[in-house]
C-alpha cells in the first residue's frame, strides 16, 4: 500500500513567511502525480516535506497507513531522485546503485541481483563499471533513478530530475521514466511516483494526474486532459498550454436577444445555450475571455471573424504561431501550415474565433464561469 495523503499541510518559516497554506492532496496507490507550478510556488517544499527533509508546521502526512510527521526520511519508505544526481564521484555506477542496499546490510547476492535488474530496466548495464565523470548527464540521471529503484520504496520522489539536461535528453529521459512507471505497475511492484517540475510539457506528458500549485496553494488537481480543457481558474489556464492561452478583457452585452462579448470596438456573438444561461448575470459587467491559440483560425467565417495586424510569424515545421494584434491587444493563433493564408509582417488578415471553445473568467475572482 503506497497511498500518500496530505491533510491541511502547512509550512511556516521562523520569519513568519508562510510557504504552504494548508493543502489537501490524496495521491492514489500506484499513481504518477506531477506537482507543477512556477518558481516559488512551493512544489519542491511540498515534496521535501513528504520526504521528511523539511519539517511541517501544521497538518498531517500519511504514507500508506503510517502518519509520518515525526519519522526520519529513512523510515518513511521513500526514495528520492534529485536534480543534481547526487552520485558519489569515487564510486562506479554499480557501487552508487548498490550503496543504500549495502548500508541496509542486504545480502551480497541479493544486492547484485537487484542492481543488475535495475540496470537492465534503465538500459545502463554497460555503464556499471564507469564512474560519474565518464558518463553524460542523462546516464548519470539513469544511475540516480537506478539507485532509487533497487531500494524498492513505497514511494518514488522526483525533484526536477531533468532540468539539468539538454532538450533532446530531457525528452528521452521523460519517456524512460514514464515507461518505468508503467513497467513497475505491470510487474505488480510499488509504483507510486510524485514528480516535481516547472515544465508544463513534462507535466502533461508524464502524469496520471497533475496538481497545479501557485503561492503555496493548490489551484487544481485533475487529469492532464481535464486541466487543459477545463481549467478552474485563469492561473491554471495561463500556466498550462504552449503557446499560452490568449486573454481579452471585455464586457458581456445583450442586443436583440443575443449575447455578445464586446472588447473595444469589436464584438463576438455567443451562440451556446449553456454559456448563454451562465453568462446572463454578467450582462454589462467586465469579464475575461480566454481562448487557446489553436481555436483562433486564420480564415474568414460568417461570424466572429475579426481583422488583425500581423506582428510576427514563427515557423514550427508543420504549424505556425501567428502573432497579431487587434486594437493593440497582442494575440497568438496556432495553425497548420497547410491552412494558413500567405502572410507577411504588417499584413492585415482575418481571424475566426471559435466561440464554442472559449472560457470566461470572472474579472474579480478569476474563476472559470462556465464550469
Amino acid at each position: 500500500m503506497a497511498r500518500v495523503i496530505l491533510k491541511k499541510v502547512e509550512k511556516k518559516y521562523p520569519n513568519g513567511f508562510k510557504a504552504v497554506h494548508g493543502i489537501d492532496l490524496d495521491i492514489k496507490d500506484g499513481e504518477f502525480m506531477v506537482l507543477v507550478g512556477p518558481s516559488g510556488c512551493a512544489k519542491s517544499t511540498t515534496l521535501r516535506m513528504i520526504a521528511g527533509l523539511e519539517e511541517i508546521t501544521g497538518g498531517e502526512i500519511w504514507i500508506g497507513d503510517k502518519l509520518v510527521n515525526n519519522l526520519p526520511p529513512k523510515d518513511r519508505g521513500i526514495a528520492m531522485v534529485f536534480q543534481n544526481y547526487a552520485l558519489y564521484p569515487h564510486m562506479t555506477a554499480y557501487e552508487n546503485i548498490a550503496f543504500g542496499l549495502k548500508m541496509a546490510k542486504v545480502p551480497k547476492d541479493e544486492i547484485d541481483r537487484r542492481v543488475r535488474e535495475a540496470a537492465e530496466k534503465l538500459e545502463i548495464t554497460q555503464l556499471l563499471d564507469r564512474k560519474p565523470k565518464e558518463m553524460s548527464g542523462g546516464q548519470k540521471q539513469r544511475v540516480a533513478v537506478g539507485r532509487a529503484i533497487v531500494r524498492k520504496p513505497d514511494v518514488f520522489l522526483f525533484d526536477e530530475p531533468l532540468s539539468n539536461l539538454d532538450a533532446k535528453l530531457r525528452v528521452s529521459m521523460r519517456v524512460k521514466i514514464t515507461q518505468l512507471h508503467k513497467q513497475l505497475k505491470a510487474e505488480g511492484q510499488t509504483a507510486t511516483m510524485i514528480y516535481v517540475t516547472h515544465d508544463q510539457v513534462e507535466a502533461m506528458t508524464m502524469g496520471d494526474r497533475i496538481c497545479v500549485l501557485n503561492s503555496g496553494e493548490i489551484m487544481q488537481v485533475d487529469s492532464p486532459i481535464n486541466i487543459y480543457n477545463s481549467p478552474k481558474n485563469k492561473f491554471v489556464a495561463s500556466f498550462i498550454g504552449s503557446p499560452a492561452m490568449n486573454f481579452i478583457i471585455g464586457d458581456i452585452i445583450k442586443e436583440n436577444n443575443n449575447l455578445y462579448f464586446k472588447f473595444l470596438e469589436n464584438k463576438l456573438i455567443i451562440p451556446s445555450i449553456l454559456k448563454f444561461q451562465k453568462l446572463e448575470k454578467y450582462i454589462d459587467k467586465k469579464i475575461i475571455l480566454g481562448i487557446r491559440p489553436e481555436h483562433i483560425e486564420n480564415k474568414i467565417y460568417n461570424e466572429n471573424t475579426i481583422s488583425g495586424k500581423i506582428s510576427i510569424i514563427e515557423n514550427m515545421g508543420n504549424e505556425q504561431f501567428i502573432h497579431f494584434t487587434i486594437s493593440n491587444i497582442d494575440l497568438i493563433s496556432r495553425v497548420e501550415v497547410s491552412k494558413t493564408l500567405s502572410l507577411n509582417y504588417g499584413d492585415i488578415s482575418s481571424f475566426y474565433f471559435n466561440i464554442n471553445k472559449v472560457h470566461f473568467f470572472d474579472f474579480e475572482t478569476e474563476k472559470n464561469i462556465l464550469l
